[in-house]
């Protein structure tokens, strides 16, 4: 009630009684259900900007979900399958596109950029200790539980500082932690919010950087260092339009995956307290309670295989504590925790519970839907971090002076930066199945041989290589298969070509008469 009601309520309160029931009537009227609170509905609101509210809660997520990280293995098994499935055992493969005035792609150029970046990938970071595949997955998983991390491009000569890659191209990255940007640097003069330097438009012009970590040495935490915007990465996870700064992705899940934890705590504790025998004597009434002060206090019974207590004293009987732990419910439980921290952390619940149950149509449906967010998080990862730290490689490069590069003549300048990015694909159920597919897709032009390479996590022109390096062989060695019935070999292998080819055609009028068959039966 309001102020007036409560005074109007002295005097008279069924006035006070209807003229609360026609407001709330009011109330109702005028906009959504939704929108008013009940005695069943609490309707919580978040009214401040996104920046306020990654202020008040961005630091304490960001911690929380660290200690998940190092102490939950749900939470621990949640960044692994991420990293997994974003990032993977190559990390993200970079295939260059460079064509010529025609619109070829110019694979001489394309093969050489391809080797040089692979060997730079070996020694990318400034530390020297990291793979490029390595950075990558770290990069990835301290963006994702801690919302975001931030990288600096370290180009050209830097004194007191070698870049640790062993081909002259002077291009390093420094990767560096959400805590390196307190949140606590704000400047309203100079339009500085939580460490991000912005201009009138809200772009980021610069980013104030701590020079060591503030839990490292507690003399630089407050010093730091503006780092021009041109030359920095951020990658950062952002719910909303104008956030500067990202969330983790625990940030929804967080109290469930914190209950869950204590909960499976509890029960393994009242497990191992039920896995111990005990038993108790109970007596009669109170007046047998007096005992014997000759009596020794403490009474010990010896336990034995098929014991009798014939021992027991007048009016005594012996009872087991039973317990009903380990809960039969808990699987059920936890499985259904399971599935509502999938629906909020871009995972599939079979990943998450490495239960694999279910037919192939279900399985695939999962793997299906899971890849879809798989693709989203990986051009997510590209365009913040792969695509940008390709190019200013390849500027570096082209400043090589210890291997120069040489750029064909008839190159067409617009695309020596153009490349296709992709991480893994999705894996396989059924080979058979996928690998018929595939074929159906690209007789009916559709697909082509590159996106079937492509979708098996492999270089499209790497395997092309080492293929016709393989048939080249075979055919020099005499050496016949199935899918290279060669007709040069001459006479000497007529014979073996015979029986080779024979063999090779009835595989495949078998392959054609069985998915034909399969086509035409029902499903059942």
């Amino acid at each position: 009630m309001s102020i007036f009601n409560d005074a109007l309520a002295f005097f008279s309160p069924q006035w006070a009684l209807k003229r609360q029931a026609a407001a709330m009537s009011y109330r109702n009227l005028k906009g959504y259900e939704a929108a008013s609170p009940s005695r069943t509905h609490r309707a919580k609101k978040e009214g401040r900007g996104a920046n306020q509210a990654v202020f008040a809660a961005g630091k304490s997520l960001r911690e929380q979900a660290r200690w998940l990280d190092e102490n939950h293995d749900l939470s621990i098994g949640i960044l692994d399958r991420m990293e997994e499935r974003v990032i993977g055992a190559q990390g993200i493969v970079v295939e260059p596109q460079p064509r010529s005035l025609s619109g070829e792609i110019l694979d001489d150029l394309a093969n050489d950029l391809q080797r040089r970046f692979g060997a730079w990938s070996l020694k990318p970071d400034v530390t020297g200790r990291y793979s490029r595949p390595e950075l990558e997955r770290l990069v990835l998983r301290s963006a994702l539980r801690d919302g975001e991390v931030f990288g600096q491009h370290v180009m050209g000569r830097v004194s007191k500082f070698g870049h640790p890659n062993e081909q002259g191209t002077q291009y390093s990255i420094e990767a560096l932690e959400a805590d390196f940007i307190p949140y606590e640097f704000n400047d309203v003069s100079k339009r500085v919010r939580q460490g991000l330097e912005v201009n009138t438009w809200g772009q980021v012009v610069a980013y104030h950087v701590l020079m060591d970590h503030p839990a490292d040495q507690v003399g630089f935490r407050h010093k730091t260092k503006a780092i021009p915007a041109a030359n920095m990465l951020h990658l950062g996870q952002f719910k909303r339009l104008h956030q500067l700064r990202g969330v983790s992705l625990f940030h929804g899940i967080l109290t469930r995956l914190a209950d869950i934890k204590d909960y499976e705590e509890s029960e393994r504790v009242a497990a191992r307290i039920a896995a111990a025998l005990a038993f108790y004597i109970k007596r009669g009434d109170g007046t047998m309670f007096v005992e014997n002060q000759s009596e020794s206090s403490n009474r010990e019974i010896a336990f034995a295989p098929g014991m009798t207590f014939d021992d027991l004293r007048p009016g005594e009987d012996v009872g087991m504590i039973e317990s009903n732990r380990p809960n039969v419910h808990m699987v059920e439980f936890r499985n259904g925790q399971l599935k509502a921290i999938a629906g909020g952390s871009r995972s599939s619940y079979s990943s998450i519970a490495r239960d694999y149950k279910g037919s192939y149509s279900s399985q695939r449906q999962e793997l299906v839907e899971q890849d879809e967010s798989n693709r989203i998080m990986q051009q997510w990862f590209c365009a913040g971090w792969s695509r940008p730290v390709f190019r200013n490689w390849l500027r570096m490069e082209l400043l090589n002076k210890q291997d120069p590069l040489t750029l064909p003549p008839d190159l067409d300048p617009r695309t020596l930066f153009d490349a296709v990015y992709y991480g893994p694909t999705m894996p396989w159920i059924d080979p058979r199945k996928e690998a018929e597919g595939w074929e159906m897709m690209i007789a009916g032009n559709v697909a082509t041989e590159a996106d079937w390479t492509r979708a098996r996590g492999r270089n499209p022109a790497e395997v092309k290589r080492q293929r016709k390096r393989e048939v080249e062989y075979n055919r020099n060695n005499g050496m016949v298969t199935a899918n290279d019935p060669d007709p040069s070999l001459g006479e000497n292998h007529s014979e073996e070509k015979t029986l080779n080819d024979g063999g090779a055609r009835d595989n495949a009028a078998k392959r054609s008469a069985d998915r034909a068959r399969r086509n035409a039966e029902p499903d059942q």
